[in-house]
């Protein structure tokens, strides 16, 4: 992100307001744009010498060429490492590398073998996606990516095989309650598998701390800013790491909501229709309009539900932290997405 460039002179956040979650879903919006992706390296390159004139001050205000620059910049590159986040698992591209293993998953009629390969193939991307937006002021071990991958397929293989298994059994239930059940068996391993995937993901985090910064007032800012001086962490802080994981966590369980709840419920309607029961070819095309569909919306939505530059009071973080906060007795660490 546009953090990472070099120059004191911070640019605005947003040109939309982060204090409200509606300001919020419209800057998720953006950096989820997949038409970012179609940038070139040589228009990141621009984008990248346009934001780095803004923070250097050799450009003096906001500009649409440079809100756009910012754009494809913090769509792009890792806040922390200002390096560009591998592109299968950068956010804006979460809608399409999700779209197929979203729609392998809400198959109907998986079998043991086909669950246990499309919860693995998911759980894969989960750790790829996770790690690659991580906050990198604690690296992760490869032991201890490993470890967290394969239990975190296994946590998703176990509980979608064993809840297949179950509903069966559940003869009280009237066979649409149990084809219900059935479709709704992906949304349990994902929801379950995903929060235990960010845990064990960014667990380092939480044993180690994340870098917390004072917050600053507009005016401080400016008088850094003209001092030339960095922003400087004032320590590494557990709790403000346990809160941005546990947030991220959640947030991954309220994208995976409406796109592994609603496609799925509202196909098992559509197949009792006499147009889509005739045309038995067209459900996986419809299973792939309805996920993307929700995928469009549901992303920004849950990407906005907590801020990925959040502020908290410092009395609210270790003992260490008290008095040391910015304006307000505020201290901001990078959430992570």
């Amino acid at each position: 992100m546009s953090a990472s460039l070099p120059g004191n002179r911070d640019l605005p956040a947003s040109r939309h307001d982060l204090n409200t979650y509606w300001g919020r879903v419209k800057h998720s919006a953006e950096i989820a744009d997949p038409r970012t992706l179609f940038t070139s390296n040589a228009g990141l390159e621009h984008a990248k010498t346009l934001v780095a004139q803004y923070k250097q001050e050799k450009i003096p205000s906001m500009t649409p060429e440079l809100w756009q620059a910012k754009k494809t910049v913090d769509s792009t590159l890792h806040p922390d490492t200002g390096h560009p986040v591998l592109l299968p698992f950068r956010m804006s591209c979460f809608v399409i590398s999700n779209l197929v293993v979203t729609a392998g998953m809400l198959t109907p009629g998986l079998g043991t073998a086909g669950t246990i390969g499309w919860q693995w193939a998911n759980q894969s991307l989960n750790v790829g996606i996770n790690n690659a937006n991580a906050n990198k002021s604690t690296p992760l071990s490869t032991s201890t990516i490993v470890k967290s991958y394969f239990l975190a397929v296994g946590a998703s293989c176990s509980v979608a095989v064993g809840l297949n298994s179950l509903i069966p059994r559940m003869k009280r239930l009237s066979p649409g309650a149990r084809t219900t059940l059935t479709r709704l068996v992906p949304f349990a391993a994902v929801a379950s598998a995903g929060v235990l995937n960010v845990f064990l993901m960014r667990g380092e985090e939480i044993r180690r701390g994340i870098d917390i910064f004072p917050h600053e007032a507009e005016e401080s800012r400016r008088k850094r800013e003209e001092a030339k001086q960095q922003l400087e962490p004032v320590g590494r802080s557990k709790k403000a790491a346990t809160l941005a994981v546990g947030e991220t966590a959640l947030s991954r369980v309220l994208n995976a909501t409406p796109i592994m709840v609603l496609p799925p419920l509202i196909l098992v309607r559509l197949q009792r229709t006499q147009w889509l029961s005739q045309r038995p070819r067209m459900v996986l095309p419809v299973n792939l309009g309805l996920i993307l569909t929700t995928s469009l919306f549901a992303l920004p939505l849950a990407l906005a539900a907590f801020p990925q530059r959040q502020a908290v009071k410092a009395t609210s973080l270790e003992q260490e932290f008290h008095g040391r906060g910015g304006e307000g007795g505020l201290l901001e660490f990078n959430r992570g997405l």
